[in-house]
């Protein structure tokens, strides 16, 4: 089997006919249709149904294009790097993130590389942690950022900075005079959480059974700059990720929350390709970052 016929199988899957998967090819119709007949043939089993003019996929077909997915991947890599390299756009950064590192020490350390490189080129932008992995692994992006992401086969992770998750609530919350905040101490008060889909969310509600703690929650989000904007317009107390607290734009109390979670916040990269000197420079310039917030406490609580 070869690539150009893998492509073809591709684009009928993704289209459910011919017709759509010869404008997307530049084939005609008959010459889709035939080369997956010529498909069928040679592996000795059907892959589509026919019904009504449509295609439907038998589950072989389903699997060899699961299969094939990471050729396509490493190939539009492979092809976004050459591109670079015939326009001389060897200074160009093509970066991912997640809301805690992109809307915090992300874009302080890209204006710092702009201001001393003025020709350097950025594409950037801040999704969820699974669309940001799947760019990495598709080529679209060369580096991905996140929080307390696990270990991924593929990919190339590069520690950051290492830290707890806090809780954070408006300056004049009774909270405040609370060294430590746990889940007892929340009880009185309406809990702002993540989403039991995330990693923190449900790391967070862990910690409330461990503690026999009642976890009703008067608001649940997806992202931890949504529960500290929230816990700044006093709407109630948060625990988020420390990354997130360091993002506040408003006076906000923070106070570590026990039991401990950790929350690491990471770099990563696909492992079949080596990181441009500019990716290097930015993992370095974020790391230094990260360390002098530490150290000022504007990172709460590192370590």
């Amino acid at each position: 089997m070869t690539l150009r016929q893998l492509e073809i199988l591709r684009a009928v899957l993704r289209h459910q006919t011919t017709m759509a998967a010869g404008r997307i090819l530049g084939m005609s119709q008959p010459a889709v249709s035939h080369a997956v007949k010529q498909l069928e043939t040679q592996l000795g089993f059907p892959l589509f149904e026919r019904v009504n003019n449509r295609l439907y996929p038998t589950e072989a077909a389903r699997l060899i294009h699961a299969e094939s997915e990471p050729l396509f991947a490493q190939h539009a890599a492979l092809e976004a790097r050459l591109q670079e390299l015939r326009q001389d756009k060897t200074g160009r950064l093509r970066l991912l993130a997640t809301p805690p590192l992109g809307h915090g020490v992300i874009p302080e350390a890209l204006q710092r590389m702009l201001a001393r490189q003025p020709g350097l080129r950025i594409t950037f932008d801040v999704r969820r942690l699974d669309e940001v992995v799947e760019g990495v692994e598709s080529g679209a992006a060369e580096l991905g950022f996140g929080v307390s992401l696990e270990e991924r086969p593929g990919l190339t992770l590069r520690p950051l900075a290492a830290a707890r998750m806090v809780c954070v609530a408006a300056p004049d919350h009774p909270l405040l005079r609370e060294p430590v905040v746990t889940p007892a101490l929340l009880r009185p008060w309406p809990l702002i959480a993540l989403e039991a889909g995330t990693r923190m969310g449900a790391a967070l509600r862990a910690a409330f059974q461990e503690a026999r703690e009642p976890f009703l929650p008067a608001v649940e989000v997806r992202y931890g700059d949504t529960a500290r904007a929230l816990a700044e317009a006093g709407v109630g107390v948060a625990v988020i990720d420390p990354f997130s607290a360091g993002n506040r734009r408003l006076p906000l109390s923070v106070r570590p929350f026990e039991p401990a979670i950790p929350s690491r916040a990471v770099a990563f990269f696909a492992s079949r390709l080596p990181l441009s000197r500019g990716a290097e420079a930015l993992l370095r310039e974020i790391r230094l970052r990260l360390e002098r917030q530490g150290a000022a406490g504007t990172l709460p609580f590192p370590g």
